[in-house]
């Protein structure tokens, strides 16, 4: 077995015991491994502590929980793990940045700590070739886009540090909540935009304020009449593009888990292996009108220069 797919079984195991005990000795014993060096060999794959790890996991189940029912929040700290509820609340406010009842109060949008894939860290695909994990598809090409092509919406200047690396980043999902907003603002005041296709694209990095700006919309027309207070129009330029094709079982799991993974695929090891890195900017295309829950991640493609 790799060491890559002990660590994967470790995962496994505390995902199905996040409500219980689950101690180092455990998965070590499992692993047939030193605590020592199964916990070195973990934060080495994961890039998180073992009981970090752990930590995240559950405040990530315990904040769905407290969108999706109405138990009393001590319920939802013992249900997760948690010995108290100031445990529970301390814990949250620090990787979130809010406390339970006000997560409950406003629900914003949350990034959240995702169980990793490390399985497709070792695993290359050609372009056009699929690649099948966890009900989770994705397809690399290349594409040349002839003419650029023109959206409405809203942006935003986004933290930089609180929002990457996707998945990985815990606070409040920012962009998440340009999409909120977006979508409410479409539907009262410019109902007429297209909403086939929307465009969700980062660029123009500033690192001495370190944000970025995000822009979310859909198409529109050349001198949009559907321009309302606060909306901007910005293009998606002409040219060549890597294009990552992802499709998941549903439209939660595509704009979640899949687009994180999918994300780390990419830029952590597909881009590296075929020596490309990208232009600072990428946009995520999502379509609705297809039979399946599918999107797309636009990267535009520099060479690595080596000496």
């Amino acid at each position: 077995m790799h060491a890559w797919e002990t660590i994967e079984r470790s995962l496994d195991f505390i995902e199905a015991h996040l409500e219980e005990e689950v101690t180092i000795e455990t998965m070590a014993d499992m692993a047939a491994l030193s605590p020592f060096y199964f916990q070195r060999l973990f934060k080495r794959l994961v890039h998180k502590p073992v009981q970090e790890y752990i930590k995240l996991r559950r405040l990530a189940k315990a904040a769905g929980a407290l969108q999706a029912t109405s138990r009393r929040i001590l319920d939802v700290a013992l249900d997760h793990g948690f010995s108290s509820h100031a445990n529970f609340t301390r814990a949250f406010k620090e990787t979130y940045g809010i406390t339970p009842e006000e997560y409950r109060k406003k629900l914003p949008m949350l990034n959240t700590f995702d169980r990793p894939e490390i399985s497709m860290s070792y695993v290359l695909i050609g372009e056009g070739v699929p690649l099948v994990i966890n009900d989770i598809v994705l397809e690399i090409d290349r594409k040349i886009l002839t003419a650029p092509e023109l959206y409405i919406g809203l942006e935003a200047e986004i933290s930089i540090l609180e929002q990457t690396p996707i998945g990985e980043a815990t606070s409040i999902d920012m962009p998440g909540q340009l999409w909120r907003q977006y979508h409410v603002e479409k539907a009262t005041v410019a109902p007429g935009i297209n909403s086939e296709i929307e465009l969700g694209m980062s660029y123009s990095a500033n690192s001495e304020n370190g944000t970025f700006l995000y822009f979310v919309g859909g198409p529109a027309e050349r001198l949009s009449n559907h321009i309302w207070k606060d909306a901007v129009q910005r293009e998606l330029p002409a040219g060549e593009y890597i294009v990552c094709k992802i499709e998941a079982e549903n439209f939660e799991k595509l704009v979640t888990t899949a687009l994180n993974q999918a994300g780390k695929y990419l830029f952590g090891t597909w881009l590296p292996h075929h020596n490309l890195t990208t232009h600072p900017f990428s946009a995520e295309k999502y379509y609705h009108t297809l039979d399946v829950a599918y999107m797309e991640i636009w990267v535009a493609p520099l060479p690595i220069l080596i000496d």
